[in-house]
């Protein structure tokens, strides 16, 4: 089995484990959650009844209600009618919460309640943020080369043009594409489902998601009432991990063009020449046959032999 076979299978695994982690931190999250979410959901529900059949309600007492509606509602838990209906630690809820976990968007709307869950939260995203980062990192290297080097070369031979110009026509689709198909079209989407979103909410929770700011103040699938909302979580989570995963796609795509056409010799950047053969090689390491190939690699070569962006004519 050749070199290729082998890095598409492990990173095929890695993937799976990754799913896998995500599951079991979700597994984990909602054992340890739901139990003291459901303990003060049935708190504030007494104390919301003693509240009702006082006769007379004096300040203390009322500073107690609020003091305690105010500290439920930050973890999700809210008195009105129908807003507690579904839990915030189910699993599918758990699953998107482990999952803004690990790719540090953290929207802060559900949180941890008890120190047990906090204390494993530090644990799970000490190993769950770099295993995110080595998953998006694979996954964009194989995309480079479909969705960047193939167009480039594409554009070069087909149309003609010069290195420069089929470079930043490149970037303009490419940017023009993950524009459309993970902004626009998801606040569109977003705006239709979520009632209280206009299209300029949707699209400014679509920024502030896959830019990982994560405020908190827009939060899918917290409704009351809402529809598949199990459902609806999982596909936020696709559409987060995904859409890093092209934000990241774009970054390095602009980061090539700006070596290419000089901006980073201007501003006195590093220059991403040394990550050509990086990127040429999988970033999962084949198997010990192919390492006579690599030392043969490392052997100095003649300078003028070295083909790289800098030899390219500006």
């Amino acid at each position: 089995m050749s070199s290729w076979y082998k890095s598409w299978i492990l990173l095929t695994g890695f993937i799976l484990f990754y799913v896998a982690y995500l599951l079991f931190g979700a597994f984990v999250f909602s054992t340890i959650e739901r139990p003291v979410e459901d303990k003060l959901k049935r708190d504030i529900q007494v104390l919301k009844e003693e509240f009702l059949n006082q006769s007379c309600v004096n300040a203390t007492s009322l500073e107690n209600f609020l003091e305690r509606v105010l500290q439920a509602n930050k973890y999700g838990i809210s008195i009105l009618p129908n807003s507690s209906a579904s839990s915030n630690w189910d699993l599918a809820s758990s699953l998107f919460f482990a999952n803004t976990l690990v790719t540090t968007v953290g929207y802060g709307h559900t949180t941890p309640l008890s120190d047990t869950g906090k204390a494993f939260s530090i644990f799970y995203a000490l190993l769950g943020v770099p295993f995110t980062m080595l998953v998006l990192t694979a996954c964009v290297q194989r995309l480079m080369h479909l969705v960047t080097y193939g167009p480039i070369s594409m554009c070069r031979q087909k149309i003609g043009l010069e290195p420069l110009a089929a470079t930043a026509v490149h970037f303009a689709i490419l940017l023009l594409v993950v524009v459309l198909g993970f902004f626009v079209v998801p606040a569109v989407v977003f705006s239709y489902i979520e009632d209280t979103w206009s299209f300029l909410d949707s699209i400014y929770f679509c920024f502030i998601t896959l830019c990982t700011i994560g405020l908190g103040d827009y939060v899918p699938g917290e409704n009351p009432g809402q529809n598949f909302r199990s459902l609806y979580k999982i596909s936020v989570m696709v559409y987060l991990f995904v859409g890093l995963m092209m934000m990241y796609l774009i970054l390095r795509a602009f980061h090539r063009m700006a070596d290419l056409h000089g901006l980073t010799s201007f501003f006195q950047l590093p220059h991403c020449d040394e990550d050509i053969e990086e990127d040429k090689e999988p970033i999962i390491e084949a198997g010990h046959e192919d390492q006579h190939e690599a030392e043969d690699s490392a052997k100095p070569l003649d300078p003028a032999s070295q083909t790289s962006y800098n030899t390219i004519n500006r």
